[in-house]
């Protein structure tokens, strides 16, 4: 390395939001940053763009440079926060092959190359460390990787995008419906202009990935996950979900089967769930993530904290700065930070091996016998119904009463069934001619 083991330089790579405040840090802090080191760590440059932007924290002129290579080129640790595929894995490998750590926050290069950008430091022996790409200031990254180590983790459900669990929340709490409290979230901050990365769920799936990565020590990548948002979630799927006692979340899941009615591997999978407002999850509000892990040996724990913004997320960032300069300082061996192909891998399974429950609303004919006929559908399935909910009333007998309009409302939650199973039925009850329309299809987990 070109700097003494008594000093160590840093290379910041971006200044947005995070960027700066990992800048501001590293100048204002650094006596007390030093100290946690060991040596004295100084901030070498801050590649950008523009040196002339606005940011957060007013970057001192003499550290900003548009040479982003060469800035890679003359430090210890560098720190990538500018986001993206390019120029970032080849900034990060440059990084890694000459034998300088690397702090990234990158969720989408991560679930995308991470097997590759784990090659490239397991190669050198660099570190590489990316706790902030998931939960921001929630440190679950590393639980997984070290102090669950010697445990057998079989499922993680998380809520790890604020920005969705905002919507979700405000249309559960208000009343309000999906654009309007999209709307809402963006004039707060918590939403970007363009939301489609939050809300049809691919921010969620590349942490999904990372998540399932560590946990079952296999090189997923984003394309293993399967994935819904949150855009199809009305205020009557709200309504009805509270009306039972439930609340809809957006989850990121990743879960080992373990091959008792199927192939073993991990089923990743990223939709709006409802969950019973007893669990844990339930009670996470507004902008807030949390992530809830199950071992065999540990139980159950839950990570919880706020999951995006610049400082919150610098706090990630900051924490892995650290861990990176103690181990280049010390001279540590570092695991390689993503597992190799071998053959402790799980393969990634469709997410109809998963096993899971359904709600359906539909709206049915007003007529004698309905009822049977929807529980005929469900049984030639082998699918059995927990419960059915018909907003309205119900005769003695089990059948929908007349209505002034046309149709009625059914809502029914199954047992537990296989993924497949249930999408069978829900496919065979839109062919009935009795069900006029299948309004809304929700996964339910109610594992506790």
């Amino acid at each position: 390395m070109p700097s003494p083991q008594d000093q160590l330089t840093i290379g910041l790579l971006g200044a947005g939001s995070v960027g700066s405040q990992v800048a501001r840090a590293l100048v204002e802090e650094r006596a007390h940053i030093s100290a946690r080191v060991g040596a004295d760590v100084r901030l070498a440059g801050v590649a950008v763009r523009d040196v002339d932007s606005p940011r957060d924290w007013r970057i001192p002129g003499e550290l900003l440079t548009t040479d982003a290579e060469g800035l890679v080129d003359r430090v210890d640790v560098v720190v990538e926060l500018i986001g993206g595929m390019d120029p970032a894995a080849d900034l990060i490998t440059r990084a890694l092959r000459r034998g300088a750590a690397v702090v990234t926050g990158n969720k989408a290069l991560l679930a995308a190359r991470g097997a590759e950008l784990a090659a490239a430091a397991a190669e050198s022996g660099a570190p590489l460390l990316y706790e902030a790409s998931v939960g921001g200031a929630i440190p679950i990254l590393r639980p997984i990787q070290e102090s669950l180590s010697g445990d057998r983790i079989t499922k993680i459900m998380g809520i790890v995008n604020g920005t969705t669990n905002y919507i979700l929340d405000q249309m559960d709490s208000t009343g309000a419906p999906f654009d309007s409290s999209l709307q809402e979230a963006q004039r707060l901050g918590y939403a970007e202009a363009d939301p489609t990365a939050d809300v049809e769920g691919h921010d969620a799936a590349a942490k999904a990935a990372i998540l399932g990565n560590l946990a079952f020590h296999s090189p997923f990548t984003i394309d293993d996950v399967h994935c819904e948002g949150i855009r199809e979630v009305t205020a009557d799927d709200i309504e009805a979900a509270a009306a039972s006692g439930y609340v809809i979340k957006l989850l990121a899941i990743a879960e080992r089967l373990d091959g008792e009615d199927g192939p073993a591997g991990a089923v990743l999978r990223v939709h709006p769930t409802l969950l019973p407002r007893h669990h844990p999850l339930a009670s996470v509000r507004g902008a807030f993530n949390a992530v809830f892990v199950v071992a065999e040996n540990a139980g159950e724990l839950m990570f919880y904290g706020q999951g995006a913004g610049g400082q919150p997320t610098s706090s990630a960032v900051l924490g892995d700065l650290v861990t990176a300069a103690r181990q280049l300082r010390g001279g540590t061996t570092v695991t390689p930070a993503g597992p190799a192909e071998d053959s402790g891998s799980l393969p990634a399974l469709s997410i109809d091996q998963a096993h899971t429950q359904y709600y359906v609303d539909m709206t049915v004919d007003e007529r004698e016998g309905v009822i049977a006929e929807i529980a005929r559908v469900f049984a030639d399935h082998h699918v059995s119904i927990e419960s059915m909910r018909q907003p309205g009333a119900v005769t003695l007998t089990g059948e929908v009463e007349a209505a002034a309009d046309d149709g009625v409302t059914v809502q029914i939650v199954t047992h537990i069934a296989q993924e497949r199973a249930l999408a069978a039925t829900v496919e065979a009850l839109r062919d009935l001619e009795v069900v006029e329309s299948i309004d809304s299809v929700i996964r339910v987990d109610v594992d506790r």
